[in-house]
């Protein structure tokens, strides 16, 4: 399916771009979150026309991500979770709970899926590097530390 991006996609393309794609990726994932819209004459026609607020819009988060984004850089996380003697833990530490750190913190608009653990959940004590992708083109490091509560 042949669709035209109204916001910039990883991937894919930037704004304005008519992009093929998956008919499925298309009807269940970027026309519904608005992402993107079927191109037709008429969709066209009204993209023209309201490119540049688009343009604003787009501007304007990602203005908002970049200020965000360097208070959050370089931020230190500190969750404590349940472990045993040798260190490991008890369960383990996911995005929800970096991500409720982070609220915890005043980074409100920080969310789940924002939070990248390319090896998984932390399962041990520890430091860990963590990307917090806020945009498409703003990513932040932090770490996030953990610290056993042995009971």
């Amino acid at each position: 399916m042949e669709v035209i991006l109204l916001e910039k996609v990883p991937g894919k393309g930037n704004l304005g771009d008519k992009v093929r794609v998956r008919d499925g990726y298309a009807r269940n994932y970027l026309i519904p979150q608005k992402m993107a819209q079927r191109v037709t004459p008429k969709v066209l026609e009204a993209f023209e026309a309201r490119r540049a607020e688009l343009e604003k819009a787009q501007a304007e988060k990602l203005a908002a991500a970049q200020s965000v984004g360097e208070r959050l850089n370089g931020q230190q996380v500190k969750i404590q979770q349940k472990a045993g003697v040798d260190g490991r833990l008890f369960g383990s530490v996911t995005s929800a709970d970096i991500m409720e750190a982070l609220h915890k913190a005043g980074f409100e608009s920080v969310e789940k899926s924002n939070v990248r653990l390319p090896a998984g959940p932390l399962k041990a004590v520890g430091e860990y590097p963590v990307q917090v992708g806020l945009h498409a083109d703003v990513v932040a490091e932090i770490t996030v530390v953990v610290e056993g509560d042995i009971a």
